[in-house]
């Protein structure tokens, strides 16, 4: 029996965000275009994130925003897709959208609402979606790629690796991107959870699972970066925004400072002494942070619920240390079971910048979060999804 081969121009691995975008604009060029993806349903991530609406894109996204070991990597294709070029392409759509902060811009009511415009754009384009395959084996002939299949055998002279990093195993995440690559040879940059919430040691884990559910504005420091955000206390350690941001400059066994009261200055604590005497700091600190972490401070600092007269500059230098220095005692982060994104992955240095082709193997390209580059919290990383997959669309 004669092995039926099916050929395309373009082969893209991966139904996530820069996999559709990729598919959907080389499909508009008229390229035969197929989609793989050994998942039962295309968007897994999309349709989890945001709480189940997507932060689909940030207004203010440039490449200040992203990480990667060649950090001009990703300026040409930010330029030539921008976060207002997927907006005119959502609005043709009539979806219906919010700024939650400046800037970051999610669905009104769900993130299906932006995955169907996805899936239409892709049928719309021509390009074929096949699910619930599982790809054996990739060969990479001298004209054509071969790429065998649970449902078949494909060949195609552009093969698009869009399959993600490693982030959120339950979706469907692997490391099969990163295995292609290393297939042809390119270096795979060293690869970890980040945009990820902090775990804290034991013996403080006790104390600040008492806080479970409480958020307050803080400033995180790392690596000589700040972000004053939001952090949450969790059962495990500390999440919010503040946190998953630190954790792109953060790692284990590094310096990370926590300020639980950034628009508090010394000068301010020593005012409370002259100004309401007959007032203690425990009543000014609980018009600043939350009650419950307020009595936490109480344990440290009994002396809070005295009238202020009768504090010394001694005790309140040391208030104002605990403060701008809260010890979280962190331990690790949770890993990729809730990291966001992957940091790390193919080496830039090995890829067009213009193209997205592999400089290793001809007709081979990736897009998206399986190469080394890496947005901030806030709709970043899906711009870099569709500015890749775009881009690279225009050329496969």
């Amino acid at each position: 029996m004669r092995l039926v081969v099916d050929k395309v121009d373009v082969i893209v691995i991966g139904a996530g965000a820069s996999g559709l975008m990729c598919a959907a604009t080389a499909g508009y060029r008229g390229k035969k275009v197929v989609v793989l993806d050994h998942a039962n349903k295309a968007g897994k991530k999309i349709l989890m994130s945001g709480g189940g609406r997507c932060n689909f894109t940030n207004m203010d996204a440039a490449p200040k925003h992203f990480l990667s070991d060649n950090p001009h990597f990703c300026i040409s294709a930010l330029r030539r897709f921008s976060s207002q070029d997927f907006v005119d392409l959502v609005d043709r759509h009539g979806l219906d959208y919010v700024e939650k902060t400046p800037g970051q811009l999610f669905c009104e009511h769900s993130a299906k609402d932006l995955l169907d415009i996805l899936l239409t754009e892709l049928e719309w384009s021509g390009a074929e979606l096949k699910l619930n395959t599982k790809i054996h084996n990739i060969d990479f002939q001298h004209e054509q790629t071969v790429v065998k299949t649970n449902q078949g055998d494909f060949t195609c002279e552009s093969l698009v690796v869009a399959t993600g990093g490693l982030s959120i195993p339950t979706m469907g995440a692997t490391g099969f991107g990163y295995d292609i690559a290393k297939q042809v040879g390119h270096n795979i940059l060293p690869t970890r959870a980040s945009l990820v919430p902090i775990t804290v040691q034991p013996d403080r884990k006790a104390q600040l699972a008492e806080l479970s559910g409480i958020a307050c504005e803080i400033s995180a420091t790392a690596s000589g970066v700040t972000f004053q955000e939001p952090m949450l206390f969790t059962h495990r350690g500390v999440s919010g925004p503040s946190i998953l941001q630190i954790t792109n400059f953060w790692q284990p066994g590094e310096a990370l400072n926590i300020n639980i009261a950034p628009t508090l200055s010394l000068d301010d604590l020593l005012d409370v002494r002259q100004s309401s005497p007959k007032k203690s700091y425990e009543g000014f600190l609980s018009n600043l942070l939350p009650k419950r972490l307020v009595e936490l401070v109480k344990i440290e600092f009994p002396w809070l619920t005295e009238r202020s007269a009768q504090t010394s500059n001694e005790q309140i230098d040391n208030l104002f240390h605990y403060l701008a220095n809260f010890d979280i005692a962190p331990n690790g982060t949770e890993g990729y079971r809730t990291a966001e994104v992957t940091l790390g992955g193919v080496n830039t240095n090995e890829v067009s910048s213009k193209t997205f082709e592999s400089q290793k193997q001809k007709g081979l390209y990736f897009i998206g979060e399986v190469l080394d580059v890496t947005g901030w919290l806030g709709g970043y990383n899906f711009q870099w999804a569709w500015a890749s997959g775009f881009c690279a669309g225009q050329y496969v």
